[in-house]
């Protein structure tokens, strides 16, 4: 088995590519990642090819269909979700993923992508596959025109499966290096290591979907089995409220500290994000398996064993 992880220097994908480094030892495993935002330090246990490039140049995209792979984990995206530049946005995202699709379709390979709950705006919750289509930023709409491509796709390519994960707020270990993008939960735990308090935007009372990596890579591998076509959502389908993390994260550090509310200066934000869960029972036969009483523990430790706090600008 040959598989490809592109953008595997970077959150998920790292500990993607690393799982099935673990799981799977008789696979061959690619990385592909340009390094603009992901991290070496994140695949310095990967013992796999990496191959240095991006997926936006088309020497690259030719490298690409000379491997013959079995499966594209896509996972490469500009993910900086403030980011106005719309050209650009599409073009990593939406554009690039066209070409991700013809490697797939000559090489007749499984295509996991990453999505993002992003692509429903302030839809009502709970946020179904189908519906409430209406994203609040040009990151939203490059997935969702993303999810479009795949669906045409599919529809003139039916043998080659191509699964979309809308994954809601992620967050745990090897993102250290996504600044500003990175989990609230790693913001907050660096905060509050720092001896300074937590920072929310008033009241705290807005809601997401916290997904614990892992469970974001469970999916991903899921999904390469299942080998069918379709959107899912990659949530736990309970919504919580940043306070609540706050809470999580004083009562693991056994500290107590008041949070600091400030006003909130974006006009696309996010209030209340939760996602629905059929599709993804029904394609993965799978259920996300962490809720944040048990993430947030478990990655405040990894944090405070593996990332030097000082050297973060939260």
């Amino acid at each position: 088995m040959r598989v490809l992880v592109t953008g595997g220097a970077g959150f998920i994908g790292s500990n993607l590519a690393l799982e099935l480094q673990k799981r799977f030892p008789d696979w061959e495993i690619f990385v592909l990642d340009d390094f603009s935002s992901g991290h070496f330090k994140n695949l310095i246990d990967f013992e796999g090819e990496i191959i240095t490039g991006s997926i936006t140049e088309p020497e690259t995209i030719e490298k690409l269909r000379k491997y013959g792979f079995n499966a594209i984990f896509h996972q490469a995206a500009n993910v900086d979700t403030t980011d106005m530049n719309q050209r650009r946005m599409m073009e990593v995202n939406c554009e690039a993923f066209k070409d991700i699709l013809r490697v797939a379709k000559e090489a007749r390979a499984n295509v996991i992508y990453a999505s993002s709950g992003a692509v429903y705006g302030n839809t009502k919750p709970p946020m179904k596959v189908n519906e409430g289509l209406k994203p609040e930023n040009v990151y939203g709409f490059s997935k969702l025109a993303m999810d479009r491509v795949a669906y045409r796709f599919v529809k003139e390519n039916p043998t080659v499966p191509v699964l979309g994960l809308r994954y809601f707020n992620v967050y745990g270990p090897r993102e250290t290096h996504k600044g500003k993008m990175a989990s609230m939960v790693l913001q907050l735990t660096v905060q509050i290591l720092k001896g300074k308090r937590p920072r929310l935007f008033k009241w705290g009372e807005q809601k997401r979907d916290f997904v614990y990596v892992m469970d974001c890579v469970e999916a991903n591998i899921r999904g390469f089995f299942a080998e069918k076509s379709g959107v899912v959502n990659v949530g736990t389908g309970r919504a919580r409220s940043f306070n609540e993390v706050v809470e999580i994260i004083k009562k693991t550090l056994g500290v107590e500290v008041e949070t600091e509310y400030f006003d909130n200066p974006y006009d696309f934000y996010q209030n209340y994000t939760e996602a629905d869960l059929t599709e993804t029972k029904e394609i993965l036969g799978w259920y996300p398996q962490t809720q944040i009483e048990e993430g947030i523990p478990a990655y405040v430790k990894w944090i405070k064993e593996n990332v030097n706090v000082n050297k973060l600008p939260y």
